[in-house]
This record gives structure tokens, sequence and C-alpha cells, in this order.
């Protein structure tokens, strides 16, 4: 069996660490109880908690019983970003935002068997803390030189706009986290993303001058592509986990057009694949990278993964769908929109419309005598079908599932018309 140590670090899945060493010994050992917390900060996580979640389910399949915590204290207070104050969302909103990000971590860990998850919110503790609790026994152990180094407290320090007392008090909370979560349920170690680093230290150290034991941190690597550049920001922004915020066709796509360069990494960080698998998907990759075999299964295992395998199903459906390898009528009428939406759209009126008018309307000709030309030479589709009548009509039965009709110019150009 496969060291877990070794195996996360060939999975590009550790970064920074305590003594590693004896954190080895310590997992291999025994069941280790550990946490990562998760503020609630929007109403879904993206992808960068997926590293984080991941992570946790190596160490649960590995026999070691993990803690979700969800910061709907720390959420109310915000974590110092690098450049600009946090708006505060009203207490009911983070509420609702508390809910939502336990639905989406619930689906990744296992609360039941021999070494169950267990989910947990720092308001428990932390709303019953008086501001004379927090500067006796929390605030006299940390020190205010190490509190103005934290990289973000010093950027925001040196900024025009400086940092709020209320910020700055975040590290204590996050601190005072890990201390209370190893008085209840023995939890030795921390993980979580290479930017809490500091906050990180700052819940070990706390537990050492308090409690006299010593704990581990450690963290995953921010993720970025083999450029240097960050990654994941899809045209709508974040790489949402949350199917309404982004949906599952265009969630499929994002992963699908990842680069060369980077694939092979990704596989390792964002998928269970075993080794051999990888290995094998990276060979193909340099052999016949024109088949994007390791985009493809890249792909489908993120999305399975976040979005279940039924939705993977329809997702590739779709897929095949779109470019004519399967049926567009068998298609639902939310993933078939999801994934027209970056088309180029136009207006017909079903009954009257020809499918020259329809290719005009679309854009995707310039005008009638060239949309003739193109249907005349065979490459004007509707609904993948070729038409060679450029007087047929489009029709409301050519409609799909979403109101829509597919139009397509020789093999890569498509678009949608919708009824006037």
């Amino acid at each position: 069996m496969t060291d877990l140590i070794d195996d996360l670090q060939w999975r590009g899945l550790i970064r920074q660490h305590t003594d590693l060493d004896k954190l080895r010994e310590t997992l291999n050992s025994g069941p280790v109880t550990f946490y990562c917390g998760f503020d609630p900060t929007a109403p879904s996580l993206h992808h960068g908690h997926l590293v984080q979640l991941i992570l946790m389910r190596h160490l649960q399949l590995a026999g070691h019983r993990p803690l979700a915590l969800v910061g709907g204290a720390t959420g109310l207070i915000g974590d110092p970003r690098m450049s600009g104050e946090r708006t505060l969302q009203p207490r009911e909103v983070v509420e609702g935002w508390v809910e939502h990000l336990k639905d989406q971590i619930s689906n990744f860990l296992d609360f039941e068997g021999d070494n169950p998850a267990r989910m947990v919110n720092n308001l428990e503790w932390t709303s019953e803390l008086s501001a004379i609790d927090l500067l006796r026994d929390l605030g006299k152990f940390f020190r205010l030189g190490t509190m103005l180094s934290k990289d973000a407290v010093a950027r925001r320090l040196n900024s025009k706009e400086g940092i709020s007392y209320t910020e700055f008090s975040y590290q204590i909370l996050q601190a005072n986290d890990f201390l209370q979560l190893y008085r209840r349920y023995g939890c030795t170690l921390e993980t979580g993303g290479d930017d809490q680093w500091g906050n990180l230290v700052g819940g070990m150290d706390l537990i050492h001058k308090v409690e006299n034991v010593d704990v581990s941190v450690m963290t995953t690597p921010l993720i970025t592509k083999a450029d240097g550049t960050k990654f994941g920001k899809s045209e709508g922004g974040a790489i949402w986990l949350n199917p309404d915020m982004l949906s599952p066709y265009a969630f499929y796509q994002f992963w699908l057009n990842v680069d060369d360069a980077d694939v092979v990494r990704f596989l390792k960080v964002f998928t269970f694949l075993d080794r051999a698998e990888i290995e094998r998907l990276e060979e193909e990759s340099l052999n016949a990278p024109h088949k994007r075999e390791a985009q493809k299964a890249l792909a489908a295992e993120v999305t399975k993964l976040v979005h279940g395998e039924e939705v993977l199903d329809r997702v590739l459906a779709a897929t095949a769908a779109l470019w004519g390898s399967g049926d567009l009528r068998e298609v639902d009428a939310k993933t078939l929109a999801s994934a027209t939406a970056e088309l180029p759209t136009g207006e017909v009126v079903f009954g009257e419309a020809t499918i020259v008018d329809a290719l005009v309307a679309a854009g995707l000709e310039k005008g009638k005598r060239a949309a003739r030309t193109t249907v005349a030479s065979g490459g004007a589709y509707l609904n993948n079908e070729r038409v060679e009548d450029e007087n047929q009509v489009v029709s409301e039965s050519d409609a799909l599932a979403d109101g829509t009709v597919l139009i397509r110019k020789g093999r890569r150009n498509l678009a949608v018309v919708r009824p006037a």
C-alpha cells in the first residue's frame, strides 16, 4: 500500500507543513482527527475549496477522521484579503450561506462508518465568547509583532485603505477554532490552502502555549497554470460548485479546455485516478495530444465528483448531441440551454422562415445568396440533419426541449434560432 504522505506529495497536494516525518509517523500509527475550515463568504464553494475537500477525502479514505468546519462566526468577520476591506454581510445572509456550504461539503465526505466525518460550526463556541474572555483567555497569547507580520496584514497596513481591527482580529478567532476542536474532539491536524499558513501556525502555537501539546498543520499549494498565472476563472467568473451558479455543462467544458501543459498535474490534484491510470493518460497526451484523452478524463472525473454520475451522463449526452453524434431530442431543456448559451442566437418566425432565413438570422451567413450557396453545397444543418432544400421551413415541430432550433454551417459553426 502506498504511503499516504508519499501519495499526497506525488499528487502535489502538500505545500507547507510542520515536521513531515513526525506527521507521517502519526498518520501511519492510527486514526487522526483533523479539520479544515470553510468560511461562508459566498453562497457556494469554488474550485479552490475543491482542493481542500479532495485532500480531506484522501485522508478519510486512509482511515482518518475529518471535521468539516463551516465558519458561521468567522464568516461574519472575514479573513483579511490582500487588498480591500470585505463587505460585512447581514447575519441572516451568512446563516443561509452556512447551510449551502454544509450541503455541498456533505457530498464529498462519508458521515457514517468507522471514521465518520463531523460537521461543526465555530459560531457554537465563538458566540459564547465575551470581549473580556477574548482579551484575557486568548489575546494574551498573541504577540503584536507576529500578527503584524502576516502577509495580508502587512500588505494592507502599507496600502491606502489600511485594515480594520475587525479583520485584524480574524487570526485570533481561527486559532481558537483549532484549540476548541482539540479540546472537544482531540483534533491534532489542521489543513488549508497555502494562503492560510500564518493562520494555521497561529492555531498550532496557541495549542502549544495553552495545552503544552504539539499538533500539526499542512497546506495545499495555490493552483496555478504552467505559465504561473492564476487558474480558475470562467467567462462568468469563479468556477462555482453550485450548479445554479455555474451549469454542469459549463463546468465540464472548463475542465475539458485545460491546456496540455497543465492537464496531468490537474489529474493528480483534482481526481482520485490511480497512478497507473494517470501515467497512461500522460503518455496518451504526449503521443496523441489531438485526441485530448487526458482532458476528457479530467473533465469527466471532476464533473462526476462534484455533480454526480447522472448529471455527467446528461452533460456527455448534450456534448455528443451538439456535434451530431447523439440525439438532440433526448437532451433536457436546462442542459441544452446551458450548452448553447454562448452560441450566436437569432430570431425567426417558426412556420414561415426558411433554413436560408435562419442561417442569416443566426449570423452564420451575411446574406441570403451566401446562405443558398451553403445549402446547395450540403453545408447547412437543422438539428444536425443536413438540409438540401433552400425552401425548407423551420417549424414549431423542429423546436428542441428549450424551445430553440440548432443551426449548423459546415462541421464547426453552430448557432441557435428562437421564435420571434
